[in-house]
């Protein structure tokens, strides 16, 4: 199977001759149904009141939907023109806003498990809290592009899989592993160093990205002259107080992404849920948070578009796996919305060719198969797996070409199956 496009390669130096369009909360997309907002959340860590105010936001201003991104990020389209500052109002209120100024660079990926059945693994949560407030009081990480990807890792590898610029990986004795971008090598620091240095490798890259004069915003994209040495990182760390030694290489695992699930032999448990295809109506929303509410636990967005809920109500009176399952949401592993994404598709993108997913739900139950697959209604590819091998279906004009080949529709559901019976590959999996 042909590979899907990647990074470009380093003798290819990306030279951005324009800033980073990315949008956010504060800077709106106009989309062809209407504004969008992306609204970042660190580590996908979102309290009872923040989801609230997220479900009443996508009915105030958007569709009454809310669309989950690879990032682990919040989307809400079709708002009205002039709705930003009442928006950002809304937002701010809630906590999530807390720096303006520093709203799009806030992109910070976490493992969604972690504390949650992981004994054994560093808890990165305040890691990730931690890195968010460091980032909002450095003016210097507001230069940073809205692509630019931290990843805290508990050890376990499924984050870190994800083609992060900045990537912590926890290991044994409360110490953990710093890479930049997809070095082979390493630094070690102790675990409560981690987000100070994490944000030092965000400077680092800042630093090089304008003596190389090329705009990066990734760390793929500087060229090889200009590129993160780990010898350079660890002085920078010395000079900020932190103690670092040099790992020559790491193999660094690989662990897939949560399944849904919700059964418990208890009154309350975690619970994995899965909107198909990352997007779910407020009301959807609303019933997710209020069963987390009345467990006692919080919302965590993971970039596989899927939810945790850290404790549900799973049994009766209130039986969150049975209310879930209920209105449309999976809650049960081996289904076949499991790793099927696509991006917007029609109407919402003039540049898309079809209405991807209306098409992905029309062959989902016969398009079974492990290896992750996104429909992609353009050339772009918008929010692709990273991290694994996956079957790359484009439109075209004609119809849609399954990894590089065409496929006439009335086959479409038979090659997807095919293409996706083939063994998943984990780029996290290859030692680097």
């Amino acid at each position: 199977m042909p590979t899907p496009p990647s990074a470009t390669a380093r003798d290819e130096p990306v030279i951005r001759d324009r800033g980073d369009a990315c949008p956010g909360a504060l800077r709106l997309h106009a989309a062809d149904d209407g504004y969008l907002a992306r609204i970042r959340i660190p580590g996908g860590l979102l309290t009872i009141q923040q989801a609230s105010v997220l479900a009443l936001a996508a009915d105030r201003f958007g569709d009454g939907n809310l669309e989950l991104t690879s990032r682990g990020n919040v989307q809400l389209r079709g708002l009205a023109d002039g709705c930003d500052a009442a928006l950002a109002g809304l937002l701010d209120v809630a906590g999530l806003l807390p720096a303006p100024s520093h709203e799009r660079v806030r992109n910070i990926v976490a493992t969604p498990m972690s504390g949650i059945l992981s004994a054994g693994r560093p808890y990165v949560v305040p890691w990730v809290l931690e890195l968010d407030r460091l980032l909002c009081a450095s003016p210097r990480a507001a230069a940073l592009s809205g692509r630019f990807l931290f990843a805290l890792d508990d050890g376990r590898g499924d984050v870190a899989s994800l083609g992060p610029d900045v990537t912590a990986l926890g290991r044994p004795a409360d110490r953990a592993l710093l890479r930049l971008g997809a070095a082979a090598d390493a630094v070690e620091v102790a675990g409560p160093d981690v987000p100070r240095a994490a944000l030092l490798a965000a400077e680092y890259f800042l630093d090089a990205a304008d003596a190389a004069g090329t705009r990066a915003w990734r760390v793929s994209e500087l060229p090889a002259e200009h590129a993160l040495e780990s010898a350079e990182f660890i002085v920078r760390l010395a000079a900020a107080g932190v103690e670092a030694t040099h790992v020559p290489e790491v193999e660094w695992p690989y662990a897939p992404p949560p399944q849904p699930w919700g059964q418990s032999v208890g009154n309350t448990a975690p619970m994995c849920v899965l909107p198909p295809l990352g997007r779910l109506t407020s009301e959807q929303w609303r019933l997710l948070v209020r069963i987390a509410d009345r467990g006692g636990g919080t919302l965590r967005i993971t970039p596989w578009r899927s939810i945790v809920l850290t404790s549900a109500s799973t049994r009766r009176p209130v039986n969150g796996y049975a209310q879930l399952a209920g209105a449309g949401l999976v809650v049960t592993p081996d289904g076949p919305w499991e790793s099927v994404t696509a991006c917007t598709g029609r109407p919402g993108c003039a540049k898309s060719l079809a209405d991807v997913r209306a098409d992905a739900r029309a062959v989902v139950d016969e398009a079974r198969g492990e290896r992750p697959v996104h429909w992609s209604g353009c050339e772009r590819r918008c929010g692709h797996p990273r991290g694994t091998a996956w079957v790359d279906l484009v439109a075209t004009p004609e119809g849609y070409r399954l990894d590089g080949r065409p496929v006439p529709r009335n086959e479409l559901a038979a090659a997807v199956a095919e293409a996706r019976s083939q063994p998943r590959v984990s780029e996290g999996a290859v030692k680097k």
